[in-house]
């Protein structure tokens, strides 16, 4: 055997086999060479190869006719499997026959058979000769096969191979290669030459071009996308590019190297069906990892490796080039997901009523050395776990995660580049099968503790460098005029981008056991190509009803990353899709600070009616008070200057730090009363990383102002009464649910509304600020409710300046109303889980200025 060095073609070139550039076979010029791979090939010197089992000599004796082929109806190529399995290919013949060609692997070599079917055999004086070459990239640069056999020009000379008679009239060549030469095309076309004047006619396919067989590399299957593994021990590739003029897979053995090891340029006649571009490659070659290199006439970036864009495990590779560090590039890694063990793993499965969620950054929430954990686990999946006490203590039952997903880093998590994989960094290291690892381990012990584990994410833009930018522009993107802000929008509703987010979420859902997503910027959902308002979004839709999604948690979040703002529409829900509540944030900011109307909040307390009426109920409403864009709640009481006047917030009478007794004061009941009226709120309570203990930006509403989670804080004064006043709120709310965990409206009968003398509320007066309500526990409700006495509650709410003289309701029969909460009162007395009863004959109650209050009839047998 001779040892031949392959060099191959990094360019990526629209396959071309016409006549001027297949009949040399050429070298890839060394300007072009990637990495120089060693393999094993028969000596191809003419003399010395046998064709099909037959001598030299005999392949002289080959009958001297034209060999004119048997028109047939197949059209382009067809793959048949026999009972072997054997890939065989069928072409047409610009002569109008029919060309077969046979690849089987046996004994650690590749066979290929080429076998002409002739129609009619009446020239005797002609032969049927085959002139082939090898390439991989490029059509037009051949593997050079003996470096030693070259024409006068320095190229490599034509292979010329002629066929040879075999039964039923066929001729055939077969050649044999190493295996380790593959994968490879083998790029040939036919002469039929006159002997007796050395005439000869070409034949080729009814294309006019060369006939292209892949070695090595079979055509694949176009589903599913992605990288998948077969049963015959194949890796099959698969990638959607509607407009991709041509295609390469990109391959490396080793990821520190800015060039592939090895590039593929994938014929569209044989591994192209429809717009999905689709090959198959041996489990055993020794590749790390892939990307995709797409000719794409509107994005001009063919030179730019690409991430396939449903990877689902990959490597974030840092070329340098000339010193300087480039952009993050990510590869598919060439492995399989790693195998888990979800034994004993029962997800909650809470009803949408029972719910109370802390939404939190990964990295942010444990980064902080504050946190105490080592270095590998601050910043993780692990350290999400390390911290379960926390959750334990607060009381909440379900975890929302901002996007976790590869992103932009100049631009945040909002701006994802990938959505198959959670980002690297999220790792105890940057081994993403680690990661993986990590990040189910986490949803398997939160799931133990009575957890839910919920995702934001993104589908209506991507980061800049998101490879479906370059992969199919035109199929994956809405037209938005010329607003550079949302040039990367993605058309959500459009057929082959609505079924990568439904594969998506299944995934996520299958993979992770996550148990429920919160869509960001969800207006944008309902949207056409053009941005119009589709009155049933095929996307939103298929959600509600897709058998998998339909199972889990799906939340609708109006907030837009690119508009920093919150645009609501009539969002079609069919009666499954919950929504974060803007609303409630808006009108119960509003109050607090002296502005608003009754009706606004009353409404907001009783779930929403105005938006969750019509089939769905209080249960699907999200609410929250700060979220992690925005001022933080500490800042919504310490700041009111212009530059944040749409945060609708209140300084309480000095702007920013101070140390005035009196505003501080008002400061800490306004941040008591915003978590009292979340929580005695019908509808799911949403609380942001970092309120509990008073964690500030500066004013700042921006996301990327926020800071690390600083655990020291948890032990200041503000963070213990915070921390406890939550849990004692999340504890009431389950004792409570008959009242306070509805999936149901309050019946007209069970609430009552007063004003602070127990006359009607002053519903048309736009300066009153004081709102009361009498709870009454249903009778039927309460004999299997889990509340302790299932007694009726009295609330009121204060945001006037000045005390407030609240006249009590008479409390039921052989019930006596006990304190729960008074925001205006000092800690630890301003919360009891007991409560404090009120004294005999007691009838009116002084309230504070801007408080709110809390009373629970109690039976006098428990007193």
């Amino acid at each position: 055997m001779a040892t031949l060095t392959v060099q191959l073609a990094v360019q990526s070139r629209l396959l071309s086999y016409g006549i001027g550039e297949s009949t040399k076979l050429v070298p890839a010029p060394p300007a072009n060479h990637g990495k120089r791979v060693l393999c094993r090939l028969r000596k191809l010197e003419l003399e010395e190869i046998n064709f099909s089992g037959r001598s030299r000599k005999t392949d002289q004796e080959v009958s001297k006719r034209t060999h004119r082929l048997k028109a047939l109806s197949t059209s382009g190529i067809s793959l048949i499997q026999t009972a072997k399995t054997v890939p065989t290919y069928l072409f047409r013949t610009d002569t109008g026959g029919q060309v077969k060609v046979l690849v089987e692997k046996t004994n650690g070599k590749y066979k290929v058979l080429v076998e002409a079917l002739p129609s009619e055999l009446s020239d005797a004086h002609a032969e049927l000769v085959m002139v082939w070459g090898l390439f991989r990239s490029d059509a037009s640069c051949f593997m050079p096969l003996d470096l030693n056999r070259r024409g006068a020009d320095g190229k490599s000379s034509t292979i010329e191979t002629p066929f040879v008679q075999g039964p039923s009239n066929k001729v055939t060549v077969e050649l044999d290669f190493e295996a380790s030469l593959a994968p490879f095309y083998i790029s040939f076309y036919m002469k039929s030459q006159l002997v007796s004047d050395m005439k000869s006619s070409e034949i080729r396919s009814h294309r006019n071009t060369s006939f292209v067989v892949p070695v090595g590399l079979t055509s694949g299957h176009p589903a599913p996308l992605g990288l998948s593994y077969q049963p015959d021990g194949t890796m099959n590739f698969a990638l959607f590019s509607r407009s991709a003029k041509s295609v390469v897979l990109c391959l490396y053995d080793d990821i520190s190297v800015e060039k592939p090891s090895l590039e593929i340029d994938l014929d569209p006649y044989v591994n192209r069906s429809g717009d999905i571009w689709h090959a198959a490659l041996d489990c055993s070659l020794p590749f790390k990892t892939y990307g995709y290199r797409c000719k794409v006439a509107t994005s001009g970036k063919e030179e730019m490796v690409l991430l396939d864009p449903y990877s689902k495990v990959i490597r974030s590779v840092i070329p340098r080039q000339g010193g300087s560090k480039l952009r993050p590039k990510y590869l598919g890694e060439l492995c399989k997901e790693p195998g888990y063990d979800w034994s004993g793993d029962v997800p909650p499965s809470l009803p949408l009523e029972n719910l109370i969620i802390y939404r939190l950054n990964v990295t942010e929430f444990t980064k902080d050395g504050s946190s105490k954990l080592p270095d590998d686990l601050a910043g993780t999946f692990s350290g999400i776990t390390e911290k379960l006490s926390h959750f334990k203590h607060l009381g909440v039952n379900a975890i929302l995660l901002e996007p976790i997903f590869p992103f932009e880093e100049q631009k945040g998590p909002y701006f994802p580049s990938h959505f198959f994989s959670p980002g690297n960094m999220h790792g105890r290291s940057s081994d993403p099968l680690s990661v993986i690892n990590s990040m189910k381990d986490m949803v398997k012990k939160l799931h133990a503790n009575g957890i839910e584990i919920f995702l934001e994410v993104v589908f209506t833009h991507i980061a800049e460098d998101a490879p479906l930018m370059h992969v199919d522009n035109s199929s994956h993107y809405s037209i938005k005029g010329g607003d550079l802000n949302i040039q990367y929008a993605l058309n959500c509703n459009y057929p082959i981008v609505q079924q990568m987010i439904l594969d998506c979420l299944r995934y996520w859902v299958i993979e992770f056991h996550i148990d429920g997503f919160v869509f960001v910027n969800a207006s944008s959902l309902s949207k056409g190509f053009h941005g119009e308002i589709l009155s049933r979004p095929p996307l939103v839709e298929a959600i509600a009803f897709d058998p998998i999604l339909s199972k889990v948690k799906i939340i609708a979040d109006y907030w837009d990353a690119l508009a920093n703002d919150s645009k609501e529409i009539l969002f079609p829900h069919w009666r499954k899709w919950a929504e974060i509540n803007t609303r409630f944030c808006d009108d119960i900011r509003d109050f607090l600070r002296g502005k608003g109307l009754l009706s606004s909040l009353a409404t907001r307390l009783c779930g929403s009616g105005d938006i969750f009426s019509g089939g769905r109920g209080p249960a699907f409403s999200f609410n929250y008070i700060a979220r992690n864009f925005g001022l933080t709640l500490v800042d919504l009481v310490s700041f009111s200057s212009s530059e944040v006047a749409s945060e609708l917030s209140w300084n309480c009478g000095e702007e920013g730090p101070m140390t005035n007794n009196i505003v501080l004061e008002t400061r800490l009941k306004q941040v008591r009363n915003f978590l009292f009226i979340l929580f005695i709120s019908l509808g799911v309570p949403v609380l942001n990383m970092g309120d509990e203990c008073g964690q500030s930006s500066g004013g700042f509403p921006v996301h990327g102002a926020r800071k690390s989670f600083d655990w020291s804080t948890l032990k200041t004064g503000f963070g213990i009464q915070t921390t406890q006043f939550i849990s004692f709120l999340t504890s009431l709310r389950m004792r409570r649910s008959d009242l306070l965990q509805k999936r149901t409206f309050l019946k007209e009968e069970n609430i009552q509304w007063h004003g602070s003398d127990q006359s009607p509320p002053k519903w048309d007066d736009p300066s009153s600020r004081f709102l009361a309500m009498t709870l009454k526990a249903d009778a039927e409700d309460s004999q299997t409710s889990v509340s302790d006495n299932g007694g009726d509650l009295f609330v009121a709410f204060n945001s006037a300046g000045e005390s407030e003289s609240v006249i009590l309701p008479p409390p039921p029969t052989d019930m006596v109303w006990h304190r729960l909460v008074d925001t205006g009162l000092p800690f630890p007395g301003f919360f009891a889980e007991k409560g404090t009863p009120v004294e005999d004959g007691l009838v009116a109650y002084e309230m504070k200025s801007h408080s709110c209050l809390l009373f629970e009839a109690q039976k006098l047998a428990e007193i």
